[in-house]
């Protein structure tokens, strides 16, 4: 037997376990720790950091509030609402306004993309080395 393997195995994950439990690099663990977005975990007597379910439900949590573009201030004020006991319709207000902070730089890229496709649709696509496409960024801002 490996002294390894004679080993008693502490409870918990390790931050490399837990990470790839929650599908994310273990720096991104350190990351959110470091600004509290999950809580501190103590070590153990060998000086190991072990993290439960409650760490891996609420690294998942802050995982899928990052994929909805939740930004890292919006996803505190979710935690501290339901840190709180907080209501369904304070959840529901924060989420609405971000739905309206989405919509509004949809509605930007869109212009963004309208003007960037009136741009190549111009190109003149030869060998020249005028660019008309160049020549009207250099001219300065385009509204279209």
């Amino acid at each position: 037997m490996s002294p390894s393997s004679s080993r008693t195995r502490e409870p918990g994950w390790r931050r490399g376990e837990l990470a790839a439990r929650a599908g994310c690099h273990p720096e991104t663990v350190r990351f959110y720790e470091r600004i509290g977005l999950l809580p501190p975990v103590p070590r153990t007597d060998r000086g190991h950091r072990r993290y439960g379910p409650a760490h891996l439900a609420r690294l998942r949590f802050v995982r899928a509030a990052r994929r909805l573009g939740f930004s890292l201030e919006e996803v505190r004020e979710l935690l501290a609402v339901g840190g709180r006991g907080g209501t369904c319709e304070e959840v529901r207000a924060l989420a609405a306004r971000h739905l309206l902070a989405v919509e509004h730089r949809l509605a930007e890229l869109t212009a963004v993309r309208d003007r960037l496709a009136a741009l190549v649709a111009g190109c003149r696509r030869g060998e020249d080395p005028d660019c008309a496409l160049l020549e009207r960024l250099f001219a300065g801002p385009w509204d279209g």
